[in-house]
C-alpha cells in the first residue's frame, strides 16, 4: 500500500528549516545543514524499478517518488524541508518544445536525439506560443492526470509540474553537439547569438505560460547552467552571462539560484559580484576551497562532495566529508551536499552513514583536524 504522511515529519522539517534559515543568514546554527539531492533515477535503482518505466509510466513514477520520500525522511534524515510529487519526464524539455526526437533506452534516463547542425538550428527552430503547442499542452495534460491519480490514492501532498528549458548555452548543448556549440562560439559568435536569442525567447514564453497556468508570478529563479564550466570567464561574461542576467532580472527579483556541475571555480567572482547570486549548488567538480573565500557572507552555497566519494563504504567517504565541513562550514552560509544530483548506483548505505557522520562532526563550533 502506498502511503506518505507528511504530518509525521513536521517537527523534523521545522528543525531543518530553522537550521537552514540561520545558515542562509551567514550565521552558525547548531550544526552544518545537510542537503542530499535524491531523484527518480536514484530511487528507481534503490527500489528495483526500471528507470525507463519510471519516466514513462505515471503510476510507477508516483510509487517510486512516494517510496523515495518515505526513505528520505525516515532513513536518510538530511535537512530537506520540501516534499511532494512532481511530473518528471527527464532531461527532455527542449525536445518537447522544439519537437525533436526523443529516445527511451532501457533502464536509464531518456535523451534528446541530436539531428541538426548549429546553422540548421538557427534557421529551423521556431518559438511557438505554448498555448498553441501540442507538446506543451500534452505535458500539462499529464500533470493534471498525475494530480488526479495522487488525489485518488488519498495522499495529501503537493503535486507540481512545470515545463521549462535550460538557459541558452545549456539549452543549445542539450539539442546540439556541445563541441560544435563551443567551436562556433569561438569562430562565429554572432551565429551562436542568433540561436541564443531564440532560446531566450523560448525560455520566457514557457516561464510566462507556466505562471499564467498556475496563477503565479515567479520572483525567485534557479538556473541550471552546466556548460559554462567549459568556457573562460571572459567568454562567459561576453556570450552567456547577458542572457542569464535578462532571466534573473525578469524572474529573480527575490532570489537568484544557480546549479552548475562544474568545475566553475573560474566564474565564482563573477557569480558573486556581478550576477549577484543569492545561492548556488557548486556541483561535484568545483573545489569548495575556491568557493568559500569568494562566497563568504555573499552567496549561500552547497556542495563539497562528489558522487564518486560515495560509491564505496563510509570509511572511503569520511576524508571528503571532513574536508568539506572543515572548509565550508565556519561562519555559516554553507550546506554540505553532493554537488548536483545523487547518481543512480551510489551506495545507499554509505549515503545514510555519510549523513550520520556529518551530523556528528558538523556541530558548531567546528573542530576538525
Amino acid at each position: 500500500m502506498l502511503d506518505f504522511n507528511p504530518g509525521k515529519y513536521l517537527s523534523q522539517i521545522e528543525e531543518s528549516r530553522k537550521r537552514l534559515e540561520i545558515a542562509r543568514s551567514f550565521k552558525e546554527p547548531d550544526r552544518v545543514p545537510i542537503i542530499i539531492s535524491t531523484g527518480g533515477s536514484f530511487y528507481s535503482k534503490l527500489f528495483g524499478y526500471n528507470i525507463r518505466d519510471y519516466y514513462t509510466n505515471l503510476d510507477v513514477q508516483i510509487e517510486v517518488q512516494l517510496k523515495g520520500l518515505k526513505w528520505a525522511f525516515e532513513e536518510l534524515r538530511d535537512d530537506r524541508i520540501g516534499y511532494g510529487i512532481h511530473l518528471d519526464l527527464g532531461p527532455i524539455q527542449e525536445g518537447i518544445y522544439f519537437d525533436l526526437p526523443i529516445e527511451y533506452p532501457d533502464d536509464t534516463s531518456p535523451w534528446i536525439v541530436r539531428t541538426m547542425s548549429l546553422p540548421e538550428a538557427v534557421e529551423k527552430l521556431k518559438t511557438p506560443d505554448p498555448e498553441d503547442h501540442p507538446g506543451v499542452l500534452e505535458f500539462y495534460k499529464k500533470y493534471e492526470l498525475l494530480k488526479e491519480k495522487v488525489s485518488k490514492l488519498g495522499i495529501n501532498v503537493p503535486v507540481s509540474g512545470r515545463l521549462g528549458i535550460h538557459p541558452p548555452l545549456s539549452a543549445a548543448c542539450g539539442i546540439l553537439e556541445p563541441s560544435e556549440v563551443f567551436l562556433y562560439l569561438l569562430e562565429e559568435p554572432q551565429l551562436v547569438h542568433r540561436l541564443f536569442e531564440k532560446l531566450l525567447i523560448a525560455f520566457i514564453k514557457l516561464q510566462d505560460f507556466a505562471d499564467r497556468y498556475f496563477g503565479t508570478k515567479t520572483t525567485s529563479l534557479g538556473l541550471a547552467d552546466d556548460h559554462s564550466a567549459f568556457i573562460s570567464d571572459e567568454m562567459y561574461r561576453q556570450h552567456v552571462m547577458p542572457y542569464n542576467m535578462i532571466l534573473y532580472a525578469r524572474y529573480g527579483i527575490k532570489g537568484r539560484h544557480l546549479h552548475a556541475d562544474g568545475p566553475n571555480d573560474h566564474h565564482f567572482k563573477t557569480y558573486a559580484d556581478i550576477v549577484k547570486l543569492t545561492s548556488m549548488d557548486i556541483g561535484g567538480f568545483s573545489d569548495i576551497a575556491n568557493a568559500k573565500p569568494i562566497f563568504k557572507d555573499k552567496v549561500f552555497f552547497s556542495g563539497g562532495l562528489n558522487c564518486k566519494d560515495l560509491y564505496y563504504d563510509i570509511e572511503t567517504a569520511k576524508p571528503a566529508i571532513r574536508r568539506a565541513i572543515k572548509i565550508g562550514a565556519p561562519g555559516g552560509g554553507y550546506a554540505l551536499a553532493v554537488g548536483g544530483e545523487t547518481y543512480a548506483g551510489i551506495n545507499p548505505n554509505t549515503l545514510v552513514q555519510a549523513v550520520e557522520y556529518a551530523k556528528e562532526i558538523g556541530r558548531y563550533p567546528i573542530s576538525i583536524e
